[in-house]
């Protein structure tokens, strides 16, 4: 036999070499980290640089797709393209396949058997506010609006379930940037423009996603994105720098991902495009290493975004070629590629920078280490494959249905009521429904509007009111609208937005109402009819003639598969509207950015305008009052760690029961650095029957408070603090604390106080 035969012959029986049945890391009842430690030192620069990347799965895995990222139903897993594709070396993930259970089976089973150690795949897809062809949830907009941390809990856990049902173990969600330009076309993606709510609503969704274990039939891993600061972007465009020091950072932006990580241990993050004071994320070791997994323990791994890491060599150009790229990312703390490289050259660069000393074999093991611990929490080594059976009781199960409607219902948001104009009769028998929105179920961006029950605002008001006529005009045509209008007994105008006006990749340099939509509007509402203006939209929009003139208005975002039926049930009494705004609608696109707890050395305004918003953040009317009485605060006795105790009487003070969502506002009134005019601490959405009084008590630890001080430290000051209680932002109801801090110097107290 010639010698390179020789050679070859060895080197393969040596890459055969499997491990024994007894290897530590497939012990099940083993410590996840001893089984970590034992599979790492089993593995080649080869094996190791594999399980950080991604593949796309629809086009390259089966015989059959829909598009580029779904397998259709009967589409058959082909082992000749998984043998070209992976060879004998495993696989990271696999992205965009959306697959039924007998797909994902069949491709994990054949990854398992046909690489050395046995490592099985992740399978990862969006799940945003639903998965695939399941239960269609509303918005993440609509599901802040609702103010129910609970509900976002429900939510979190029913897209898991359906996900882990067909295999997939990882969804990309939640989006905790903050929403403070609402020109940005993923506004609609978010929880809103505050840290604090977004932190609790994230930290929510994040518990009912993973559940009490990653390795069960109904939980996902989570992956809060993007980290961090994406949705501040320079001039409101996707993607654009970010301007911001690290006290804004951390005070701001970082503390609206803390509790996913540090409380709901998140096992996912996925780091963003952008750059933050010329350091691009992906290559910014202050995020990814020292906040996230030094200061808050961070055990997972991080995926960039797609593209991201490319970006550093062709976008932002700190790098002069793609090895450089790949290397200087992972050496900077991300775990895993999307879709940046070709898969040769991502994981070529791996192993080339590991010989040429460029990329030290530690941080290499870090990154591959995070991914195999989260397949380790998953089960994947030992429960691998998903039962049939399972999804025909998961997949758009009564429960979860319930769960979209209930979101649906708690998010619309009564914007103004005169004369208590709705709700309308139920005995009403001639209704217009006019506008581009009216017979059509918005979704928003990352769902398909063919999913679910689709339930338009004329389905909704047909099946409510079965004996009323109900006649409907899109508007494309203002004179035939206003024909249509005239013959009514109300008006209900269906305005906002679509796909492709919002989402990913859909900025917008004006927010006014798109195309003929403000000529419609002012055409129809000259009539003079009793008329509402129902808003589906992923943003704030500046309606600021529609505030005026238009004597109802109604914000539905983007509600889900039973929107229409929600706001049909709204306008004619059947729910009681209480969701509230949690992002601040301007007047107009140059008082941008316009968000409720700036600081307060921005005191000057324009002179064409007020500088006073539409509506302000936690906004919201009801068909019944509320009144706030009796706010008292008991400070925690000196140094002893206690939470701060803030109690209000709320009582419904109308005739109808409703809920109302009781908001805490606190200021530290002198600080060592400047701080928002006010700031929401606590939250809490209440049902009230009329007449009835509820004390609502909050309770705010006090590291809640602390500043990141001039000395680069957290520190909870000593000092006078206001308080403010009420219906939104704005609420009037206010008395004083002092918080008394016993350290010998400031200095003291900051040390104690950094790891928050």
């Amino acid at each position: 036999m010639p010698v390179c035969c020789l050679i070859l012959a060895c080197a393969v029986s040596l890459f055969a070499q499997t491990a024994p049945a007894n290897a530590t890391y497939k012990q099940g009842d083993a410590p996840i980290e001893r089984r970590l430690h034992d599979l790492l030192d089993r593995m080649t620069l080869e094996e190791k640089a594999r399980q950080l990347d991604l593949y796309s799965g629809a086009t390259s895995l089966v015989d059959k797709h829909s598009d580029d990222t779904h397998a259709t139903l009967d589409a058959v897993f082909n082992p000749q393209k998984a043998e070209a594709l992976f060879g004998s070396l495993g696989v990271g993930g696999i992205h965009d396949l959306y697959p039924t259970p007998a797909q994902s089976n069949a491709i994990q089973r054949w990854v398992i058997s046909h690489n050395r150690l046995g490592i099985p795949a992740m399978f990862i897809e969006e799940g945003l506010h639903g998965f695939n062809t399941g239960t269609v949830f509303p918005a993440p907009l609509n599901l802040s609006a609702t103010w129910d941390s609970d509900l976002a809990e429900r939510t979190g856990a029913a897209i898991a379930a359906e996900a882990r049902a067909t295999g997939v173990d990882m969804i990309l969600a939640p989006v905790l940037d903050l929403a403070r330009d609402p020109r940005w076309g993923r506004v609609e993606e978010d929880f809103g423009e505050d840290t604090y709510l977004t932190g609790q609503m994230g930290l929510a969704y994040v518990r009912g996603a993973q559940g009490d274990s990653l390795n069960s039939d109904h939980s996902v891993v989570a992956e809060p994105k993007h980290f961090v600061a994406h949705g501040s972007p320079e001039g409101g465009t996707n993607t654009s720098p970010v301007h911001m020091g690290e006290r804004e950072l951390r005070m701001v932006m970082l503390r609206g991902f803390e509790p996913a990580i540090r409380q709901g241990h998140a096992m996912g993050v996925m780091a963003a495009y952008h750059e933050i004071d010329g350091i691009p994320i992906t290559a910014d070791p202050f995020a990814l290493k020292q906040v996230l997994r030094n200061e808050w323990g961070f055990q997972g791994f991080v995926l960039s975004d797609l593209g991201a890491i490319r970006r550093l060599y062709d976008v932002h150009h700190v790098v002069d070629t793609p090895k450089a790229a790949v290397c200087m990312a992972i050496r900077s703390g991300v775990d895993m590629q999307f879709y940046d490289f070709d898969h040769d050259v991502f994981q070529k660069a791996l192993v080339d920078c590991v010989h040429e000393g460029t990329l030290s074999e530690a941080d290499l093991d870090r990154a591959v280490r995070s991914v195999l611990r989260v397949k380790f929490e998953l089960g994947l080594f030992d429960h691998p494959f998903v039962n049939p059976a399972l999804q025909a009781s998961v997949y758009r199960s009564p429960q979860h249905l319930a769960v979209s409607l209930q979101s649906a219902r708690e998010s619309v948001t009564l914007l103004k009521n005169d004369g208590n104009l709705l709700p309308f009769s139920n005995s009403v028998r001639h209704i217009a429904v006019i506008g581009p929105n009216g017979n059509v179920a918005r979704y928003g961006d990352y769902e398909k509007e063919e999913n679910g029950l689709h339930i338009s605002i004329v389905d909704g008001i047909k099946q409510l009111l079965p004996h009323a006529g109900v006649v409907f005009n899109d508007g494309s045509d203002i004179s035939a609208a206003v024909s249509t209008a005239k013959e009514a007994d109300v008006v209900i105008l269906a305005l906002g937005e679509r796909q492709g006006i919002s989402g990913e990749g859909s900025d917008r340099s004006n927010l006014d109402l798109p195309g003929n939509q403000e000529q419609l509007l002012e055409a129809v509402t000259a009539l003079g009819k009793p008329e509402v203006l129902v808003l589906e939209n992923g943003r704030p929009l500046t309606i600021d003639w529609a505030t005026e003139h238009v004597p109802a208005i109604l914000e539905a975002w983007y509600p889900g598969e039973f929107g229409g039926q929600a706001v049909a049930e709204t306008l004619f009494g059947e729910n009681n509207p209480a969701g509230r705004l949690t992002v601040t609608f301007p007047r107009s696109t140059g008082q941008l950015p316009d968000f409720y707890n700036s600081d307060p050395s921005r005191v000057h305004k324009y002179v064409d305008d007020n500088g006073e918003p539409l509506f302000p953040f936690g906004f919201g009317l009801s068909y019944t009052t509320f009144r706030y009485d009796h706010v008292h605060v008991q400070p925690p006795a000196a140094s002893s760690g206690a939470d701060i105790e803030v109690s209000v009487d709320v009582t419904n003070t109308g005739t109808r029961a409703g809920d109302e969502v009781a908001q805490l506002y606190v200021r530290e009134n002198t600080s060592s650095v400047e701080t928002p005019i006010r700031s929401l601490e606590g939250f809490s959405r209440i049902h009230l029957k009329p007449g009835e009084t509820r004390s609502v008590v909050f309770h705010v630890p006090q590291q809640q408070l602390a500043v990141w001080n001039a000395e680069g430290e957290w520190a909870v000051e000593s000092g006078k603090y206001t308080v403010w209680v009420g219906g939104s932002s704005r609420a009037p109801l206010s008395t004083d604390f002092k918080l008394t801090l016993q350290c010998a110097t400031e200095k003291i107290c900051s040390k104690r106080n950094q790891s928050r």
